[in-house]
C-alpha cells in the first residue's frame, strides 16, 4: 500500500477534526441490523444503521453508498436536494471507502428494485487509514488471506459464509448435547503426560513448578475421570494440540468435541452420532443434502457399515487376519506392489502399519458417509476388546469424502488390561515409534476405583466443517490459522 494514500487519508482526518467532527466517536445507537433493514417495507422511517463503506458511486446530484458487516450489506442513497449541499459535499470531500458511517433515514426501493435507505442525516464513525485492496477476490497469495483474515472476511463472501457456518455448527452441536442431558465441562490443557490419542505433543515449561508439561493432545483421560467421579454424560469443546505434520486435513491446534456416556456401547453412540450429524446439517445449512466434489450426498439415507478387514480386503486383496506379524504383512504389501512410502516404515508396530495401509489404499475411496468398524486392537490402546474376537475392538469411525470425521469406542474400563496395553505402547515408544502412547499412572489409579460401562466419541470441528462445506483445506475452516512469522 502506498504511503501517499495514507497521507491523503490522514489529511482528510485532520480537516474533519478542524471542522469539529469527532474522528473516533464513542458510540452510535442503531435500531436495525443491515440484513434486517433490507427486509423493511418502503416508507418505514426512523431507521438507524451503521457499517463500513464498501463502495461509493457518484452522480452529480446523488450518491449510492454500500455499507456492510459480516451479517450483510445495505445500499444507502445520499441526495443533494434532501441532505443539503454542505453535507453532500462534506461527504465527498472527507469520506473514503473503508470508513465507518452511521445513517438515519427511511426505506424505499430503487428502479432496479433494490431496498435502499434514503439518508436524512449521517454521522462519521471512524477513519480507515489504509485503502481496502481492490483485487482481493482473485487473490492468489493464500498466505496473505490467512495472515490478514480480517480483510478476507471483509472482501470474500465465501469466507464469510464458511466461518459463519462454523459458529452455527458449534451452536447446533452444543444444543444437541444439552437437549439430551449432557453436561458441558472443561478439563486441563497443561498435562504431565500426553495420553488420550496417538500423537506427538507440544512441550512447554512451568516456571513455578519447575517441571516440563505437555499441551493436551486429547481431553479423554480427564473426561473419563469425571465418569469415575459420578458424571454420567459429559462433553467438552476442547482445544487440542498435536506437534505433527501440516497437511490439507491436519491442524496443529484444533477444536475437538469429545464426550462420554456411562452405560452405553459403541452401537448406541453410532445411532446418536448419526442423529447429531443430521441435526447439525439441518440447523447449520437447512438441508441434509450437500454437494461434495461435485457429487450430491443425502445424509438422511442409509449409511454404509464395513469392517476394517473387509475394507482392506476389498481394496487391496490382503486379508490382514492372515498376517499377525507386521514383518510378513509388510512383505505381502511389497509382493502386491503396494508402496506405502514412509521413512519410518520399518519401526512401525502392526497397528500403525495397518493404519498406514488403510489411509493410503482405502480411505480416499470412501465418499458417502460410512461407518468403519472392528479396528485391530493394536490400533486402539484405549478401546474395549470385542467379546467374540479379542484381537478386534468395539470401535467405529465415520468417514465422509476420504476424511475421518468421528472416532468412537466402547471404552476400555478394565484397569489391569489397560495397564498391559499401556506397557505394550511404552515398549513401542522406547523402540522408536514416536506416536505410541506413554504410561499414565494417575489415570490408571482413577480406573482402579472402578468404572461403569462407557462409550465415548471425539471429532474435530474444523474437519467436520471442511467436509460439510467441501473446502480444499482445513485452514479455511479456522478464523486465524497459524502462519509463519514474517
Amino acid at each position: 500500500m502506498s504511503n501517499d494514500q495514507t497521507s491523503l487519508r490522514i489529511e482528510k482526518m485532520l480537516t474533519l477534526q478542524s471542522n469539529g467532527v469527532q474522528i473516533y466517536p464513542e458510540r452510535f445507537s442503531t435500531n436495525y441490523d443491515l440484513n434486517d433493514a433490507a427486509l423493511l417495507e418502503d416508507g418505514t422511517s426512523g431507521i438507524r444503521v451503521a457499517g463500513r463503506i464498501m463502495s461509493i458511486r457518484n452522480f452529480s446530484k446523488l450518491t449510492f453508498i454500500t455499507i456492510a458487516n459480516i451479517q450483510g450489506s445495505l445500499q444507502l442513497i445520499l441526495k443533494k436536494d434532501e441532505i443539503g449541499e454542505e453535507h453532500f459535499n462534506q461527504f465527498h470531500q472527507l469520506f473514503d471507502i473503508g470508513d465507518f458511517i452511521g445513517a438515519e433515514g427511511h426505506m424505499y426501493s430503487t428502479k432496479t428494485n433494490e431496498k435502499t435507505l434514503r439518508i436524512e442525516s449521517y454521522v462519521f464513525l471512524g477513519k480507515a487509514l489504509r485503502t481496502l485492496p481492490e483485487k482481493w477476490h482473485g487473490l492468489s497469495n493464500i498466505d496473505l488471506r490467512y495472515r490478514q483474515r480480517y480483510l478476507d472476511l471483509m472482501m470474500t463472501k465465501e469466507t464469510q459464509n464458511r466461518l459463519l457456518a462454523r459458529t452455527k455448527l458449534v451452536r447446533a452441536i452444543r444444543r444437541f448435547f444439552e437437549d439430551r442431558d449432557f453436561l458441558e465441562v472443561e478439563t486441563p490443557i497443561l498435562q504431565h503426560t500426553s495420553s488420550g490419542a496417538l500423537a506427538k505433543p507440544f512441550r512447554t515449561y512451568h516456571n513455578s513448578l519447575d517441571t516440563d508439561l505437555n499441551l493436551r493432545i486429547a481431553p479423554e483421560t480427564y473426561l473419563k475421570r469425571l465418569i469415575v467421579g459420578g458424571f454420567t454424560r459429559v462433553f467438552e469443546f476442547a482445544k487440542c494440540f498435536r506437534n505433527e505434520g501440516i497437511s490439507p486435513q491436519h491442524l496443529q491446534e484444533f477444536t475437538m468435541v469429545e464426550g462420554y456416556a456411562a452405560y452405553w456401547n459403541y452401537e448406541d453412540t453410532m445411532k446418536f452420532m448419526r442423529e447429531m450429524v443430521l441435526f447439525v446439517l439441518e440447523q447449520t445449512f437447512k438441508t441434509t443434502t450437500i454437494s461434495i466434489q461435485g457429487k450430491t450426498i443425502d445424509f438422511s439415507q442409509e449409511w454404509d457399515v464395513i469392517s476394517f478387514r473387509d475394507l482392506i480386503l476389498r481394496d487391496t486383496g490382503i486379508n490382514i487376519d492372515f498376517f499377525p506379524d507386521v514383518k510378513n504383512l509388510y512383505k505381502e504389501t511389497l509382493r502386491r506392489n503396494i508402496h506405502l512410502e514412509n521413512p519410518e516404515i520399518e519401526s512401525l508396530g502392526r497397528g500403525n502399519f495397518i493404519d498406514l495401509l488403510y489411509k493410503k489404499m482405502c480411505r480416499p475411496k470412501l465418499i458417502k458417509p460410512t461407518f468403519l468398524i472392528k479396528h485391530p486392537i493394536d490400533l486402539s490402546p484405549l478401546a474395549r476388546a470385542n467379546d467374540e474376537n479379542p484381537t478386534l475392538t468395539d470401535r467405529f469411525q465415520l468417514v465422509v469424502n476420504g476424511a475421518e470425521i468421528i472416532n468412537a469406542y466402547s471404552e476400555l474400563v478394565d484397569p489391569l488390561e489397560q495397564r498391559r496395553r499401556l506397557e505394550a505402547q511404552a515398549l513401542l515408544k522406547s523402540n522408536g515409534d514416536l506416536e505410541a502412547m506413554e504410561m499414565d499412572e494417575d489415570y490408571l489409579t482413577a480406573m482402579e476405583y472402578g468404572m461403569p460401562p462407557i462409550s465415548g466419541w471425539g471429532f474435530g470441528i474444523e474437519r467436520l466443517l471442511m467436509v460439510l462445506t467441501d473446502s480444499d483445506t482445513i485452514k479455511d475452516c479456522v478464523l486465524f490459522p497459524l502462519t509463519k512469522k514474517q
